[in-house]
This record gives C-alpha cells, structure tokens and sequence, in this order.
C-alpha cells in the first residue's frame, strides 16, 4: 500500500511551517504524524537501507534512544525503500550488530511524504531521499531543519544539542551561543532598549552591552 498523505503545507518548508501530516505504513505498523502531538519529533530521513552510512547512523540513533527519550523526544526514519526492505534491514542490523531497531521507519515508495518535507532535491541524480533532520515540536510545528549530502554522516550528539539548546530557549527569553553544551551558560536576548543595554553594560560579567552571558536556570 503506498503511503497516503493529506498535505496542507506547500514546500519549501522553513522553521516555523506546521510540519506536513501524513498517514504511513511503518515497522511499527501504520502511523500517523499527529500520533506524536504533545512530545517532541526527531524526523529523520536517509537514502538508503542496507548502505554503510545510514547504517552507522541506526545504530547509533538507538544507543541514544534513553537520552532522547528523557527529553520527551520520539524518533522516526523514513526512505523510498519499501516497507519489507525496512523490516529485512532492521533484522539484518539486529544479527550483525547486535542492535535492533525499536523507532519506526515509514516506507515512502510513492515519494508523497519526502517531496512534502522537501526531502529529494531537484539537483540530486537520484530520487533517493538526502540525510534530512526535521525538529518538531510537541504543537507540530518544525522548529530546526538540517540537509546534509548523501556522503556525509549526522552527528547524534549534534541533535542532542541542538534538541537541548531549543528546550532551553523556550523556557525563558535566552540564546545559546557558539559550541553551547547542556550545563554551559547561555546569552540573554538582546536588549530591547536604552535603558537595558545601559544596565547590562554595567554586569561584571558581561563582555558588552549586546553580549551578557547568563544561566539557563537562572
């Protein structure tokens, strides 16, 4: 059965554009996007099944599954492979590398959703989808987008991060700077007003008026 989809979003899809819905087959049975309303979504697309990248990348995605999971944070995969190519590559990971993958993986073999989510780009030689990252948010809203080229391998910890540093900030009104790691200070927003810069400009700790590092759980 191919994936059947009910898309109100058109592409390209920014930061901010309600993430696409879309019902799917999966690994784990059928699915829906809004299934993951009021948690955080990490939507993940690769290539291909049974490649060296993509591989690496499984695994590694559910080794970390606790430490997203304890950020209230669901995982899911998607490529054009078919859905009994999903299911024989999780068996193959599972008897090669002692790691099975629990996360489901929608099938897209008619291409709806990755061309919804922009996921195939028109410069590529093949209809097999990029390395995409789409952060969603518990309101289903896309939050972070991140396109890497087929050869290159995502970074888990790298999610982690980007995951935490948006959590943080939308609990109070603070940015995390360059490098920023969970534990690190952030940077207070930037001042609105005179009067503001004038006061922060007088903070010990401040390398400038625009520049004032501050706790997260300040």
């Amino acid at each position: 059965m191919d994936t059947e989809s009910n898309f109100s979003v058109t592409p390209p899809l920014g930061v901010g554009s309600l993430a696409p819905e879309f019902s799917a087959r999966s690994t784990a049975g059928e699915i829906k996007l809004s299934d993951y309303r009021g948690r955080w979504l990490l939507f993940i697309s690769h290539p291909a099944d049974f490649t060296p990248v993509c591989t690496s990348e499984f695994i590694a995605l559910q080794r970390a599954l606790p430490d997203f999971d304890a950020l209230g944070c669901d995982l899911l995969g998607l490529s054009v492979d078919s859905l009994y190519s999903h299911i024989a590559w999780v068996r193959d990971m599972q008897m090669n590398f002692d790691v099975r993958i629990t996360f489901p993986i929608v099938e897209d073999v008619s291409m709806a959703v990755s061309k919804a989510y922009g996921m195939i780009h028109k410069q590529s030689s093949s209809t097999a989808a990029v390395r995409s990252v789409f952060f969603i948010d518990p309101q289903g809203i896309i939050r972070t987008l991140i396109h890497y080229p087929t050869t290159v391998g995502r970074s888990v910890q790298e999610l982690l991060r980007v995951l935490n540093a948006l959590q943080q900030t939308d609990r109070r009104p603070i940015s995390t700077p360059e490098g920023w790691q969970p534990g690190d200070k952030a940077v207070l927003s930037p001042p609105e007003d005179q009067l503001v810069a004038d006061e922060r400009a007088g903070k010990v700790d401040a390398a400038c008026w625009y520049l004032t590092p501050t706790s997260v759980n300040q």
